[in-house]
């Protein structure tokens, strides 16, 4: 007996809610104008597109009937790695399917899709396929904010307070960055005009921005991050659709053809896969200038550099470079900050602690190029409760030419000795730790702190060597978690209270003492820590000293910012207008090949002689 009317109601309603159906949706309409579809979980019917892009598991297509929302992307990405088989770029199909939101991660976005298509048909072929150019057919990127969730500052406190996936915001592509990329998830895009921002990752993905406007440009055309401003106008550029391979030489200031490619969201970021590998177009120059700094040879003017040297140890293959880039670039300083100094050993796990066979190996090394004599002073750790490689014990040292300066009452103290400011001031122990029993520096490097005596000078001057925690369990800028996790800062702030109230004490008992602290912060000068640093501890940045543009501060380069994560602090009697400082960018201009270490050192001019 055939169905009565009620029970066909009853039949639909059945299946319906076993699995709900959207018929006949325009792809704007699956997409909506939020991160996530409101038809998530949902099967669809005769969704019409035209093929824009094939890849190996799925296909990209574009709507037939567009609206006039920027806020909703026109193309969505069907995953299937048989549904392109029998199809052309150029095909109008129509196909069935459910809608899906993807991601392998926790940590990341999002990617609405349509899975597990079925009853796809040509509608025609050999139809045109035109890319959006960014910036011309579409929005300009937004160049500061990434998302409203952030409060307007990504790297603000607390983080990690909201999730995109949470709040799902409506989308505003003409204000925030993510937002905009979002926008145009699956569509094909052209970047003309592309320049590269850094050099490709091991997986030879690399940072762009186009011919549209940016912030934060630096001399050598990278994009600087700088307060509120982390560069969200950048774009990451994948793995090519058609199996070649980007270039690995690739560095910061080169320009690149014209890029098209498919928007993206995957490992945590927005990419565009391009359809084919990128070519270099124009080389950027990867020489960077030396420093104009030169040393007086006594307290009216010493040299004083910072440099972090990557797990340097006595058989490193980059220690001769090293001691190049010393000589010259940096103009053999009369002192230098090292950090990431390993021990005799290396990061070979037997017990080894001291480290003077690699300073020594260093000091021969800039001696046989240079014919300048450095002398050296460390405190070794206690194994493996300093971070970095097991075995390799990283640690701060300094060198120093003893023809300019020499350690004040040298008095060395031990791993486990905590440093005090006595009366004078002078140290209780020289060189020595802060605090190394604080918690403020489990698993971290402890500061090294020296008195020293100029050539000339009447009184000591002091200095800080720091290698606070690095950001290990920080998000991605184009993460869920908003604003983005900043690793361990918490523990950064601890050690900007201990590093900070050390050096207070200094200044307490003489205002007018010559401080200078500088190494690897792994913190922005912009974040709370060094805001709380500076605060605590007197001294002033160097770099709002001498007034770097703040598009050339930076040390370092990741994704697609160079940003500043080596800073020197002076104390107010070093912060005259005779003092200088400046970057040397050896290593974030140089393509993979040619970088020594991952940081870039700096160089500044002081008068230490103090009064009588």
């Amino acid at each position: 007996m055939r169905p009565t009317l009620p029970h066909l109601f009853w039949l639909a309603a059945t299946i319906a809610g076993l699995q709900p159906l959207a018929a006949a949706l325009t792809i704007a309409e699956i997409n909506g104008n939020r991160y996530l579809s409101p038809y998530s979980g949902q099967s669809v019917t005769n969704v019409t597109g035209l093929v824009l892009a094939k890849g190996p598991n799925g296909i990209w297509i574009r709507s037939t009937t567009p609206d006039d929302d920027p806020a909703t992307s026109e193309a969505i990405y069907v995953y299937s790695s048989s549904v392109g088989a029998s199809l052309a770029v150029g095909d109008i199909i129509s196909l069935s399917g459910k809608v899906s939101e993807y991601r392998s991660s926790a940590a990341y976005i999002y990617l609405a899709e349509i899975t597990s298509p079925t009853g796809v048909k040509v509608l025609s072929s050999s139809n045109t396929v035109t890319p959006l150019v960014i910036g011309k057919d579409t929005l300009p990127p937004p160049t500061e904010q990434y998302s409203s969730l952030d409060n307007g500052d990504v790297y603000g406190l607390p983080n990690n307070v909201a999730n995109i996936s949470a709040v799902n915001p409506v989308l505003k592509p003409a204000e925030y960055g993510l937002d905009f990329w979002e926008s145009l998830s699956g569509e094909l895009v052209t970047v003309r005009g592309a320049q590269v921002v850094g050099r490709p990752n091991s997986y030879r993905d690399t940072w762009v921005v186009g011919d549209y406007v940016t912030t934060g440009r630096n001399s050598h055309k990278g994009i600087t991050m700088s307060d509120k401003d982390s560069n969200p106008e950048a774009i990451i550029i994948g793995a090519p659709l058609d199996g070649t391979k980007n270039p690995t030489t690739s560095k910061m200031g080169d320009t690149v053809e014209d890029i098209t490619g498919v928007v993206q969201q995957t490992f945590g970021f927005y990419y565009i896969l391009p359809l084919t590998a990128i070519k270099t177009a124009t080389s950027a120059s990867s020489v960077a200038p030396a420093s104009t700094l030169e040393s007086k040879g006594s307290c009216k003017g010493i040299t004083v550099g910072d440099y972090n040297v990557e797990n340097m140890n006595p058989k490193s293959s980059h220690l001769p470079k090293v001691a190049a880039h010393i000589v010259n670039y940096l103009k053999t300083p009369d002192i230098l900050f090292l950090q990431e100094v390993q021990d005799n050993s290396g990061a070979t796990d037997d017990g080894t602690v001291d480290a003077s066979e690699t300073l020594k190996a260093l000091a021969s090394a800039i001696k046989s190029i240079s014919n300048v004599t450095y002398d050296f002073t460390e405190v070794p750790g206690i194994d493996n409760e300093d971070g970095g490689a097991p075995g390799g014990n990283i640690r701060q040292a300094f060198i120093y030419r003893p023809e300019v300066i020499s350690l004040y009452k040298p008095n060395p103290g031990s791993a486990t000795d905590a440093n005090e400011v006595l009366s004078g001031p002078e140290l209780k122990f020289n060189p020595g730790r802060i605090e190394p029993a604080s918690p403020a520096w489990t698993a971290s490097r402890k500061p090294l702190v020296a008195a020293w005596k100029a050539k000339g000078a009447k009184k000591p001057f002091f200095t800080v060597n720091v290698h606070w925690s690095s950001k290990g369990g920080s998000t991605s800028l184009h993460g869920d978690a908003r604003p983005p996790v900043n690793g361990v800062v918490d523990r950064r702030m601890l050690q900007a209270n201990v590093t900070g109230s050390f050096i207070a004490a200094i200044l307490a008992k003489d205002p007018s003492a010559r401080v200078i602290a500088a190494g690897d912060f792994n913190e922005f000068a912009f974040v709370q820590p060094m805001k709380t640093f500076s605060a605590i501890s007197g001294l002033r940045d160097l770099e709002d000293v001498v007034n770097i543009p703040k598009e050339e501060r930076y040390t370092y380069s990741y994704d697609m910012n160079a940003q500043r994560l080596d800073g020197m602090y002076v104390s107010p009697a070093l912060a005259g207008a005779k003092t200088r400082y400046e970057h040397v960018h050896v290593n974030t201009w140089a393509n993979a090949a040619g970088e020594v270490s991952d940081h870039d050192p700096s160089v500044a001019l002081v008068n230490v002689c103090g009064c009588a």
